[in-house]
């Protein structure tokens, strides 16, 4: 095992015991998140009457400023607050034990609302996930218990991680945990995946990074709520050095083909490279590509004639001035709601397509830099940065989930699938009715006709609207018919003359492994046996394609804002039991059962019909050429947690090494 692997996260500082004054830390407190504040003096104190019913968030209202706590209670909080930490500071910054299960249910519970049952599970269900989630003191619990030199000492077997973004980074870490051989090949310069390649202006999470983070590499100092791509990719580079990965990657390097030798046990891996083609022999390969890693480019007749720059969003071409120019953005998705409001006052004329419009999930800390006495707190109080990161993984996961699913007896709006989503729907349009008042012939484009949850929420703190109701800019829903050597012609027969085009149009998320041939047990090539169809098991296994893993493979996409690092961190493990059954066994490779397979997979096509997104004919990158959700998973996160803890032998058939 490499040495420099560590259980605790690099960017967190030992804690130290409280010193500060009573005027300290009653200034943090009034920069803290108030919703986490006192479920984390409950669990640092052992003091539960802290948990008064009149103080518990409304599980309604937990998106909302300060969880939606009034004046009053935002008062009461803090002044119980500051009583609580001045007398743990007088007795010393002693911790209560930990507290019992019981205990810790009750915390949980005040800090969620008290949301009983959720999504048909009790809320007990969640405690050994809340104890692997929050991490408590940095320590590492998802990372492998065992070696290879324990379970099969003496035998060579090499990974390679195709990948070296945020799901490759942590695959190599954890092959490195495991004392496995591992190799990792990237086709950029540099680590990082999207946060290195997308280098948009304005292009940052829409998590915040107290969650989109691994789990065991916490920092306390994070810059802004929602981080801007360079601070992104100086974490991922971080932890690439911490664990001794960034030095080792092969960059510049892709692979062009694989195919699996059943008479060594082995994947033959074709690449090319800076000195040109070259092969690699590995006993297992981890596909960390992703989905959205492949730019698409809309098939509209006339666009390679365009005369001026054309690029996109994905592939930024920052050489390109816009400075008194005129340009035309196709897309009004993710990207385009955060570099349109960037460019806006620089462009002499700024001419947006939409061909359906997003919803907006109003986020007013969406471009704020965390309060100086937030981060104070987060340092210096026990499990307050534990508990505000699992109140963010809860009201962005299994605690929205309930407002996407279809409720059959539905009957009210016809673009809401339930009361929870109609409501949720009347809140957004509130916010656009507001943002748009002074603006009618907008608001009437910008409102969706589609339920909440069927395309992807994009966030705004009002920078969107503002830049829309620019009198130099210009949202034009009129199809798109051509495009001309002068700009772009709408199906009115209108010229909209530019100089720069700019494609906000998304990925080709459905073509997973692209354009790799990999060719399985019989020569099975892979794309063909999907047949445009891609499935896998968990999204991580396909029958017939041993030692084959797939990170955020198909339907592992999650569709409210919850964090793709958590899927990445669940599936890495599951991989890496995969791989010890593999050793412990003696055999080649592993993969799942076809009748596994083929049964989790029609559970995934039923559940995603009872959720919005399915029911849905709204167009959206969730779904592929056939209409198939091929993206998203609709169970909720715990599943996926129970699911991939380890891996249940009678699932899999394990391929026996040649004799």
């Amino acid at each position: 095992m490499n040495e420099s692997a560590f259980t605790a996260s690099p960017f967190v500082s030992p804690r130290r015991p409280l010193t500060a004054d009573d005027a300290e830390i009653r200034a943090a407190l009034a920069d803290a998140a108030l919703q986490p504040l006192l479920p984390a003096l409950a669990h640092l104190t052992g003091d539960l009457s802290l948990l008064r019913p009149h103080l518990r968030p409304d599980p309604l209202l937990v998106n909302q400023p300060q969880a939606g706590f009034d004046a009053e209670q935002q008062a009461e909080i803090r002044a119980l607050a500051l009583e609580t930490l001045t007398a743990f500071r007088d007795g010393g910054s002693r911790p209560a034990p930990p507290p019992s299960d019981d205990d810790l249910l009750a915390i949980m519970s005040f800090a969620l609302g008290d949301p009983g049952d959720t999504n048909g599970r009790p809320l007990a269900d969640y405690l050994p996930l809340l104890a692997e989630e929050m991490a408590h003191g940095g320590v590492d619990p998802r990372a492998p218990d065992w070696t290879r030199d324990a379970v099969a000492p003496g035998r060579d077997f090499t990974v390679l991680v195709v990948g070296a973004g945020m799901s490759g980074i942590l695959a190599a870490h954890r092959c490195d945990q495991a004392g496995l051989d591992w190799i990792v090949v990237d086709e950029n310069d540099d680590v990082g995946g999207t946060w290195y390649q997308n280098t948009y202006p304005g292009c940052r999470v829409d998590n915040p990074n107290f969650t989109y983070s691994y789990s065991f590499a916490q920092r306390h100092d994070w810059p802004y709520h929602y981080s801007p791509q360079p601070v992104l990719l100086d974490y991922f580079r971080a932890c690439a050095d911490a664990w001794g990965i960034r030095d080792r990657v092969r960059y510049r390097t892709s692979v062009t083909a694989m195919a699996w030798d059943a008479s060594t046990g082995q994947w033959v891996v074709d690449t090319s490279g800076p000195d040109g083609p070259g092969r690699l022999r590995v006993h297992a390969v981890i596909s960390a590509v992703g989905q959205l890693n492949r730019p698409h480019i809309p098939d509209i007749a006339g666009l390679d004639t365009f005369t001026g720059p054309c690029f996109h969003s994905a592939r930024w071409r920052h050489e390109v001035d816009l400075t008194g120019r005129r340009v035309a953005v196709i897309g009004t998705g993710a990207s385009a709601v955060q570099f349109v409001p960037e460019i806006a006052p620089v462009c002499a004329d700024l001419t947006v397509f939409q061909r359906t419009p997003p919803w907006l999930a109003p986020t007013e800390d969406y471009h704020d830099p965390v309060e100086p006495g937030m981060q104070w707190l987060l340092e210096h109080v026990p499990g307050y940065a534990e508990w505000n990161r699992f109140c963010i993984f809860w009201r962005m996961g299994d605690g929205a989930l309930e407002a996407v699913r279809v409720d059959p007896a539905y009957r009210g709006c016809p673009d809401a699938v339930s009361d929870l989503n109609a409501f949720t729907r009347d809140l957004l349009t509130e916010y656009l009715r507001a943002a748009f008042a002074d603006r009618p012939d907008l608001l009437e484009v910008v409102v969706p006709r589609y339920p909440v949850g069927a395309k992807r929420v994009v966030r705004d703190n009002g920078v969107w609207p503002a830049a829309l109701k620019r009198d130099d800019v210009h949202l034009v829903t009129t199809p798109i018919d051509r495009v001309v050597p002068a700009g772009v012609v709408d199906a009115d027969g209108r010229l909209h003359a530019c100089d720069v085009l700019i494609l906000a149009t998304g990925f080709q998320a459905s073509r997973f492994l692209a354009p790799m041939r990999v060719h399985g047990i019989d020569g099975v090539e892979l794309h063909e046996a999907w047949a445009g169809e891609p499935r896998a098991h968990l999204g991580i296994s396909v029958p017939g394609f041993p030692n084959l893993f797939l990170l955020y493979g198909p339907n592992t996409n999650i569709v409210l804002n919850g964090s793709i690092i958590y899927f990445s961190e669940c599936g890495t493990r599951h991989i890496l039991a995969l791989l010890r059954r593999v050793l412990e066994s003696g055999a080649a490779g592993i993969s799942v059962r076809r009748e596994v397979h083929d049964r989790f997979n029609e559970a995934v096509d039923a559940e995603n019909a009872r959720m919005a997104w399915g029911v849905s004919d709204v167009n959206s990158w969730y779904k592929n050429d056939s209409g198939r959700v091929s993206q998203n998973w609709p169970f909720t996160l715990l599943e996926y947690w129970e699911r991939t803890r380890g891996a249940n032998p009678d699932d899999y058939e394990l391929h026996p090494a040649a004799s």
